[in-house]
């Protein structure tokens, strides 16, 4: 399968990508996993978005395209794989449909986890106090939440309009999220 999961930042995305990519036997692809990565190991990748990610800014789309492309040409990812983190906007869905169209690829369905932005805040600032990221403040959280509603909200409408949006609530236990969104890709199935 090739999967994305699309939900506003705290949704729930990496919790249930991880468990998404076990059930189907594909790689989560994080585009965030990947940056915190190379900000970890002083890479030169990490030095460049580090200040931005801090800003709660967007990585540039060159950037974060052909991160993916490399990522996405990995053996593992042969047989399907689970974007988390991306697309975040039109013109990466762009540059994703040009690459998959030239490997004879395409997409098989895109989970949108749908929560209230409220109670997104709040699990931000919560998962920021446990786990000490630094750009998970307030200011930060807020500013991620109004450019994911003016850049990637979009995608939802894209998606629904060909014909691959999965919508699942994405409140509740983990357990219970993650239950919702294998019987919805199942009935697509």
């Amino acid at each position: 399968m090739r999967l994305l999961i699309i939900g506003a930042p705290g949704a729930g995305k990496g919790t249930q990508a991880t468990a998404i990519a076990e059930h189907y036997g594909i790689p989560a692809v994080s585009t965030g996993d990947i940056f915190r990565a190379n900000i970890n190991n002083g890479t030169e990748l990490g030095r460049k978005v580090e200040s931005i990610m801090d800003a709660g800014e967007l990585v540039p789309d060159e950037v974060t395209d052909a991160i993916v492309v490399d990522r996405l040409g990995a053996d593992d990812a042969a047989d399907g794989f689970l974007l988390d983190g991306y697309p975040r906007n039109l013109s990466q869905v762009t540059a994703l449909d040009t690459y998959l169209s030239s490997e004879g690829l395409a997409l098989d369905a895109v989970v949108s986890l749908e929560v209230d932005p409220e109670l997104l805040t709040a699990r931000l600032l919560k998962r920021a106090e446990i786990e000490g990221r630094a750009d998970d403040n307030e200011e930060t959280i807020r500013n991620r939440m109004a450019v994911y509603t003016s850049q990637t909200a979009p995608l939802i409408d894209h998606y629904r309009q060909v014909g691959l949006l999965v919508p699942v609530d994405g409140v509740g236990e983990i357990a219970e999220v993650r239950d919702r969104i294998f019987a919805a890709l199942d009935a697509r199935a």
